[in-house]
């Protein structure tokens, strides 16, 4: 079965939007023409020549990575370094890369979600939740068409408030206008004065769905002329965000609690700080390089913090409040590949798909 590269993408777009993405970031589509058809995709952590080879010889013609196989400021592509080469035999085989990075890290049921699962961390929610990302809309319509106008703002992604949906406030109240020369008014007579019984709707949403969310209000809404207004909202975004916390089914011996992730996770070692006597239950975690969470997860209250790239002087700032480990930058977000895969088989059941058989963490141990 064949797919084509925009309903791929789309697909990881919706369930990651990439408005969600780090500043610094580079998800989405890097190489290839989403018009074209995917007969194979294959799936890794990062795109390396070797990979590039790999998918050669499967007959991929498309490569999905967590991390961008283009990073920074790229002024030229050339075979003196590695990202030139990957690019260049990328285009010369025909093979599209995606990248669903920091976008994939923010969201729930994204890298950490995964990675939780994995530790057996339940009641997780996001350790950092995004800002500066909620909007309010507040609109006026006719009573009796309150709620086509509603149903249309809550389709298009609207009124989502933590595990609840179809959220909104509604007030009576009274509007007036008067229609001008060459209006088309839906209630009262051009040149006179109107008074309409209407419902004041006001709804949230992520600032990456006011398109959508504004083209459904005016699609639905009867009035030549809609009145709306839009307020940004200081509210943190509980649906999105840096890291996550949770809890373990039972208080941990924290010793026996590592070495269980050093097993699940296949980790060469662990460096971490002192572990004190009691035992934990409260547990941090952020795949990839998380020691800007620190601070966070200790104001969270987590007995211990998961995460890689951990530097040197990054371990005195817990001072003995928490207890923090590095696992690894490879080994914490890992098991994206089989998240891409399992989002993949369950989106396209026939489609050809396969991980990555290159290893492609750079580091090794003794």
């Amino acid at each position: 079965m064949q797919v084509s590269l925009k309903d791929i993408k789309k697909l990881f777009e919706e369930v990651a939007p990439l408005p969600l993405q780090e500043s610094y970031d580079n998800s989405g589509l890097l190489v290839g023409d989403e018009n074209s058809m995917i007969s194979a995709a294959l799936v890794t952590l990062d795109v390396t020549e070797e990979v590039v080879a790999e998918a050669v010889a499967e007959g991929c013609n498309l490569i999905i990575a967590h991390h961008p196989a283009i990073f920074g400021n790229l002024k030229k592509v050339t075979a003196s370094d590695s990202t030139g080469r990957i690019i260049m035999e990328a285009i010369r085989n025909g093979i599209a890369l995606y990248a669903v990075h920091t976008n994939f890290d923010n969201i729930e049921g994204g890298v950490n979600s995964i990675l939780c699962q994995k530790l057996g961390i339940t009641g997780r929610q996001i350790l950092k939740p995004m800002k500066d990302m909620l909007q309010k809309l507040v609109t006026f319509c006719p009573v009796q068409h309150a709620d086509k106008v509603r149903e249309a703002m809550f389709m298009a992604g609207a009124g989502h408030i933590g595990k609840y949906d179809n959220c909104s406030f509604n007030a009576a109240g009274q509007g007036t206008f008067r229609a001008g020369e060459s209006a088309n008014p839906f209630v009262g007579k051009t040149g006179e004065l109107h008074f309409e019984d209407e419902i004041r709707v006001e709804t949230i949403f992520p600032s990456f769905l006011q398109s959508a969310v504004i083209k459904a209000l005016l699609s639905a809404h009867p009035y030549e002329e809609v009145a709306y207004d839009i307020y940004n909202l200081q509210n943190e975004y509980h649906e999105a965000g840096a890291g996550m916390i949770g809890e373990l089914h039972e208080e941990t011996d924290a010793r026996e609690f590592l070495l269980k992730a050093k097993s699940v996770l296949g980790i060469g070692c662990i460096r971490h700080t002192a572990l004190p006597a009691k035992k934990i239950k409260k547990v941090a975690v952020c795949g990839g390089a998380g020691s800007f969470l620190i601070r966070d997860a200790m104001a969270a209250g987590a007995d211990i913090f998961l995460t890689g790239d951990i530097k040197y002087h990054d371990f005195f700032i817990p001072a003995g409040r928490l207890i923090l480990a590095d696992i690894g930058h490879y080994e914490s977000e890992q098991f994206t590949k089989e998240l891409i895969c399992t989002l993949l088989k369950k989106k396209f059941p026939t489609f050809a798909h396969f991980i990555a058989g290159t290893l492609t963490n750079p580091v090794n141990y003794l």
